[in-house]
C-alpha cells in the first residue's frame, strides 16, 4: 500500500500541468469592461432614424445582463441610457489633462519606435478617424482599463459603408471581429478570445462579405480601442466586434431578436475562452 501511495505521489509531482488562461490559476473574478461604441454626441452610423450608438448600447446591455449573474465575472459598462456612467463621467472630466498627456506620450513613443525600426507599419482596413471627442474618450478608456486590472475590453459596434443617403440600404452584410495586430503587446490572447467568439457568432450569422473583412478576424494597428500606440497593457485583452451592417437591421422585431442571439453567442465565446471545457 505504501508503495502504491509513493508511486501516486511521484506521478502527481512530476506530471506537467498545462494552464489555459488566467481563469484556471486565480480565484479572482474576471474583470470585463463593455464599451458600447459612440455616444449621444457622436452616434456613428445611421439608417433612417436608427442610430448605431443606440444599437450598440442595447446589445451591450443585453450582454451585460447575461454576464452579471455569473459570479466568475465582474462586469463594468461605460454608459447607459442616461449617458456615460457617473464613474466614467468623473474620470473623463477629472483626468482630462492626464488622458491628453497619456495619449500624446504614447503617440510620441510609438513614432520613436517606428523611426528606430522596432515597429513596422502595415496596411489596415480603412475606418473613419475618431473625432477629437471620441479619441479622448477611447484613450481615456484604455488608461482606465489598464489602471483597474481589466482582463477584457469588449467594444460593441454595428458596421456601415458609404451610401447615397442614410435611408438607402447598402450592399454588404455580415459580422467581423477586429483584434490587435501581432506586433502589439496584447495581440496573442486577444486573438484567442476573438476566435472563441467568432466560432459562436458564425453558428447563426454570416461573416462580412466586404472584401477586407472576409477573413472574419482582422488584425489592426490603428484602432484606439485595440490599444493603438501601446495604450493597453499585455494583460488587457481587447476586441472590437462589428456585429453587422446597420441597414440590415431596419426591422424592429428582427433587430431585437438579433440582440438576444448575439449577446448569447458572445457570452458563450467569452466563457469558452476563460473557462474552456
Amino acid at each position: 500500500m505504501k508503495k502504491v501511495l509513493f508511486t501516486l505521489l511521484l506521478i502527481i509531482i512530476f506530471t506537467p500541468f498545462s494552464y489555459t488562461h488566467a481563469a484556471l490559476v486565480t480565484t479572482k473574478p474576471i474583470k470585463i469592461l463593455l464599451v458600447p461604441g459612440h455616444d449621444n454626441e457622436v452616434w456613428g452610423a445611421q439608417y433612417g432614424n436608427l442610430k448605431e450608438a443606440d444599437m450598440n448600447l442595447k446589445l451591450a446591455l443585453t450582454i451585460y445582463d447575461e454576464l452579471k449573474n455569473d459570479k466568475r465575472f465582474q462586469v463594468n459598462i461605460t454608459r447607459n441610457w442616461h449617458g456615460y456612467t457617473p464613474e466614467f463621467i468623473n474620470y473623463f472630466e477629472g483626468e482630462q489633462a492626464n488622458i491628453v498627456a497619456f495619449r500624446d506620450t504614447a503617440k510620441a513613443a510609438r513614432a520613436d519606435i517606428i523611426d528606430k525600426g522596432g515597429f513596422v507599419q502595415g496596411e489596415n482596413v480603412p475606418h473613419n478617424p475618431a473625432s477629437g471627442h471620441a479619441s479622448l474618450v477611447l484613450y481615456g478608456i484604455n488608461q482606465w482599463a489598464s489602471g483597474h486590472g481589466i482582463d477584457l475590453v469588449l467594444h460593441i459596434h454595428f458596421n456601415d459603408y458609404p451610401r447615397p443617403s442614410s435611408t438607402s440600404p447598402g450592399q454588404y452584410k455580415g459580422f467581423a471581429i477586429y483584434v490587435p495586430e501581432s506586433q502589439m503587446v496584447n495581440s496573442v490572447e486577444s486573438t484567442k478570445l476573438a476566435n472563441n467568439i467568432f466560432i459562436e457568432l458564425k453558428k447563426k450569422y454570416v461573416v462580412s462579405d466586404y472584401e477586407p473583412e472576409k477573413q472574419g478576424i482582422i488584425p489592426d494597428q490603428n484602432l484606439i480601442a485595440l490599444g493603438a500606440n501601446g495604450t493597453l497593457t499585455p494583460s488587457v485583452r481587447s476586441t472590437l466586434i462589428e456585429y453587422g451592417y446597420i441597414y440590415r437591421f431596419g426591422n424592429s422585431i428582427m433587430r431585437h431578436k438579433a440582440y438576444t442571439n448575439m449577446a448569447s453567442l458572445t457570452t458563450a465565446g467569452i466563457k469558452n475562452y476563460f473557462f474552456p471545457k
